[in-house]
């Protein structure tokens, strides 16, 4: 029996030196030194939906989920058949614009010999008028004829604009079809990981029907809230700091990159002092781009942790917050997240 204490005891002395050890590293960071500020959030990144232009079939999706991908590659195909016949028909229709133009020049060419002749008469008629040669009548022919010859030549050169107008307007049509049809290849328009597989091949979708979503690893922030007193001090640019719920001993570096203009959680309106002490602001804190490329492969979103904030520049990050670059000690590998 006295084995049998003794033994408990032990047991409980190793117990309540391990979970001393885990509340003086939770106290470590939680007690944080004046200048500092935290709250929960979840770990998040921009989301962004691949969607096709062009309704019609899915012809083929390239990738899967959990792929990553790079920026212009093919994610998926939609059938252009339809699109291709409208691109023979627009060019059909602009070779017979231009084929109406030619003859329109053609035509404009004749009628402006036309004119000039009806010109030279008119002047000849003019010279012998004064010479009293011929009679008015004769004088007001030729003028007449005149003033409708350039008529009719003027009439042509409008036709000739309006046929070059038509070829304008079927090589705008050319150029829209090709664009739609470039449409139908769906490219990535950022760097990321696949995260959703909407559609499968053989499928019909909509215009503006989502095919991808893909995850922006380069833009991954945490969001939480401090109360007005802190989120006032708060700069954007302030320097911060992540830690995950299932990396506790590594600091994440981050910079503030946004606070929100309006409260949340409380009335419109508030009176009172200790109602607007109850005022909570949004705070995102943003991840270096270049840190977040070297571990691409191990992004997640949605894993829980706390973010830390420097809202007085003066202020010294606590050892336990201080970036493994500010130990002195090199990066984890990304095989060590695992």
């Amino acid at each position: 029996m006295k084995n049998r204490t003794k033994y408990l005891i032990a047991g409980t002395l190793v117990l309540l030196a391990g979970g001393g050890s885990v509340l003086w590293r939770s106290w470590h960071v939680e007690k944080l030194p004046p200048g500092f500020a935290s709250g929960n959030g979840r770990i998040e990144a921009t989301e962004v939906d691949v969607a096709t232009k062009q309704p019609g079939r899915v012809e083929a999706v390239l990738v899967k989920e959990g792929d990553m991908v790079e920026t212009g590659q093919v994610l998926a195909q939609i059938d252009a058949a339809v699109l291709r016949a409208q691109l023979h028909e627009a060019e059909a229709g602009k070779r017979r614009a231009e084929e109406e133009r030619n003859v329109t020049i053609a035509i404009a060419k004749e009628r402006e010999t036309e004119h000039a002749l009806a010109k030279k008469d008119l002047d000849r008629s003019v010279q012998l008028a004064k010479e009293k040669v011929i009679e008015q009548k004769q004088l007001d022919a030729d003028g007449t004829k005149e003033q409708t010859a350039k008529a009719v030549w003027e009439a042509a050169k409008a036709q000739v604009a309006s046929a070059e107008a038509a070829i304008e307007l079927a090589a705008a049509k050319i150029e829209e079809v090709k664009a739609d049809i470039a449409d139908t290849i769906l490219k990535s328009p950022c760097g990321g990981r696949v995260e959703y597989k909407l559609v499968e091949p053989g499928e019909v979708i909509p215009a503006g029907g989502k095919v991808v979503t893909l995850l922006d690893i380069t833009d991954v922030y945490m969001t939480f809230f401090l109360p007005t007193v802190q989120a006032g001090k708060v700069a954007i640019g302030a320097d911060a700091r992540i830690v995950l719920d299932a990396l506790p001993g590594l600091p994440i570096p981050a910079k503030v990159s946004f606070v929100s203009p309006t409260a949340q959680f409380t009335p419109k309106e508030v009176e009172t002092r200790t109602e607007r002490e109850k005022l909570m602001f949004r705070v995102k804190v943003k991840v270096d781009p270049q840190l977040l490329k070297h571990y691409a492969e191990r992004v997640k979103t949605g894993l829980p942790g706390k973010g830390y904030v420097q809202i007085e520049a003066t202020a010294v990050w606590p050892e336990a917050l201080k970036t493994r670059e500010q130990r002195g000690l090199p990066l984890p590998s990304p095989a060590d997240l695992q």
